[in-house]
């Protein structure tokens, strides 16, 4: 366990830097990116330690897995993002513990949403996931909605008890217009961040950028970095 504990905090500390100068060479203040660490596939063991170094906000995509792991890890001062595709059957559970839901992209799944959360007593964060890649279904190759879509899914989660419009999230495309081009992929999610705060201007979240674009995502005005394999180290998937 010391030499997990060593090895997570010097990826920490490596990931740190990045952001950091990533925030200066673009300007900003470190304080307005804040680090998301995707947990997923590693064990609640790992949760703890990063929860003694520090880390505050931790993400999982998979119910499955994240349902027992936050059951151990409940004394922890941490807040839960799920970032996963979310099926209606898995929100029950899901909204007994995530705090942020980061990849709601249609209405059947917000009204599922809002209902559970009024079940569970409480105020669940919601981001839109934007589907950059989005083609004529309207939805992209691992979720989200189009952009199009954005101003009348953010209306009916605004309107929906239990629930808070916190945002936007995408997922760098790997496909169409944007494919190879995060920064200008994040750059978009920007400026739709703009378009939709001018309706909701409390919906000031963007998350954007992983372990290999953090840097282009920070550049671009992310407000949240989800960083996995930088922190955790590559894995399989469990089960």
């Amino acid at each position: 366990m010391t030499d997990r504990r060593t090895e997570l905090a010097g990826n920490l500390a490596k990931v740190e830097e990045r952001i950091a100068a990533a925030c200066a060479a673009a300007g900003r203040a470190r304080e307005e990116v804040t680090l998301i660490v995707v947990t997923k596939t590693y064990p609640a063991d790992d949760v703890r330690i990063l929860s003694e170094l520090g880390v505050r906000q931790v993400a999982e995509n998979r119910d499955q897995d994240a349902a027992p792991k936050h059951a151990e890890c409940a004394d922890l001062p941490l807040e839960w993002h799920f970032v996963g595709q979310l099926q209606t059957n898995k929100v029950r559970s899901v909204a007994g513990y995530a705090d942020v839901v980061q990849s709601v992209d249609r209405d059947r799944l917000v009204t599922a949403l809002s209902k559970e959360a009024v079940r569970a007593g409480r105020e669940i964060g919601c981001l839109i996931q934007v589907a950059l890649d989005a083609g004529a279904s309207g939805r992209g190759e691992r979720g989200g909605v189009a952009p199009a879509g954005i101003g009348e899914l953010a209306d009916l989660i605004a309107g929906s008890p239990g629930l808070r419009l916190d945002g936007l999230m995408t997922v760098a495309p790997l496909t169409g217009e944007y494919a190879g081009r995060e920064r200008a992929a994040f750059e978009r999610l920007v400026d739709l961040s703009t378009d939709l705060r001018r309706a909701h201007p409390a919906a000031t979240m963007v998350s954007a950028g992983m372990s290999a674009d953090l840097e282009e995502a920070v550049a671009a005005g992310a407000t949240h970095v989800r960083v996995g394999s930088a922190v955790l180290g590559v894995r399989a998937r469990l089960g």
